[in-house]
């Protein structure tokens, strides 16, 4: 069976939305870690509260011991994969090379476009709605060195419609994720969707 770790910064939507589809069967996958860089997150709350394994690494201090404490942490936890939910924080050379095409993350536009350093949040959606495009989506891709500039993995396309503003897209777009990062995992531990191999890859 897949098993995942968790990193988010704050709430952590699209993970609670993963760890209940492994709780009730519709995801081969075990959740084995959650890691906040935040120590009063509510995505660890609720980590011990589903009897989730969970760490604390704070990253502003001293990104290098931060960045092998992640790397040890996940390949403690024996993760074969890293998904982050809102993990606000860049990762560290170590992490990304122990886990090669093994992390994760959802991105709420249709990459390549409308993504970068500073593309975030409400951001993202206003950058979209000043565009004029008729559709955007959520992106789930793999993570590397740069911001929102790995390989996407699965797609989700939702409407522009008129009259929409930047909430509006971005409540679409939030509805659209969970079920997206359930899909592509669910794909991937069944066989269907084949990441890329990674040479020396840690996990």
């Amino acid at each position: 069976m897949t098993r995942l770790a968790f990193l988010a910064s704050n709430n952590g939507s699209s993970m609670r939305a993963i760890v209940a589809a492994c709780r009730d069967g519709r995801l081969a996958c075990e959740p084995v870690l959650v890691v906040s860089n935040k120590k009063d997150s509510a995505a660890l709350t609720f980590a011990r509260e589903n009897n989730i394994e969970s760490r604390c690494i704070p990253t502003i201090n001293d990104p290098d011991a931060a960045d092998a404490a992640l790397a040890g942490a996940l390949k403690a936890a024996g993760a074969d994969l890293v998904v982050l939910s809102g993990y606000l924080r860049k990762l560290g050379p170590v992490t990304l090379a122990a886990y090669r095409h093994r992390i994760l993350n959802v991105h709420p536009a249709l990459l390549p476009d409308f993504g970068g350093r500073g593309m975030y949040g409400r951001r993202v959606h206003e950058a979209v709605l000043a565009a004029g495009v008729a559709e955007t989506g959520a992106t789930v891709h793999l993570v590397d060195e740069e911001y929102d500039h790995g390989p996407p993995v699965a797609q989700a396309r939702v409407p522009v419609l008129p009259g929409d503003d930047a909430a509006a897209i971005e409540a679409r777009v939030m509805a659209a994720e969970p079920q997206l990062f359930v899909d592509t995992l669910g794909r991937i531990a069944r066989g269907e969707l084949a990441l890329p191999q990674a040479t020396g890859a840690g996990a």
